[in-house]
């Protein structure tokens, strides 16, 4: 991995859902998270249509999807054009350290540009020090603390 090219940042392509599903695991696994094949059939289709305001970027290099990117773009009451959540971000571990999530992250900063989102956000575990490095290079955490209610 020394010599690992720059990745090439394109939107998830159906060839892509073996690769995706791979990584979706190792995103899962990390946060400890068992969502049922049919959460994972189900976002990978929202993924794939158009008319869906989930979307994904992958990072390929030399042929191999080594990351990606799930966002959704929505409507808000504090803008008037729409924003973009980064939801999901994973890097192989094996790939980290090679530029690819700062690609991720850089490709969703000049789609913002270019399609007028107001803002792109995301958020992380506190403790997840090792990303949370990258992603000072980009802004500085809000200060806000989710709440979450589950059915």
């Amino acid at each position: 991995m020394g010599g690992m090219s720059l990745p090439i940042i394109r939107s998830a392509l159906p060839a892509d859902e073996a690769a995706w599903r791979g990584l979706w695991r190792g995103y899962c696994d990390f946060y400890g998270a068992s969502l049922g094949d049919a959460v994972t059939d189900r976002t990978w289709k929202r993924i794939l249509d158009p008319d869906s305001a989930i979307m994904c970027v992958v990072a390929e290099v030399d042929g191999q999807v080594y990351g990606f990117a799930n966002c959704v773009v929505h409507e808000n009451t504090w803008e008037t054009q729409p924003v973009c959540y980064l939801e999901d971000l994973f890097v192989l571990p094996s790939a980290r350290g090679h530029g690819i999530g700062k690609a991720l992250i850089e490709w969703l900063r000049n789609a913002m540009r270019a399609e007028g989102w107001a803002r792109l956000y995301w958020m992380t575990r506190e403790d997840n020090a090792s990303v949370r490095k990258l992603y000072d290079q980009f802004a500085q955490a809000d200060g806000f603390v989710r709440y979450v209610i589950k059915r």
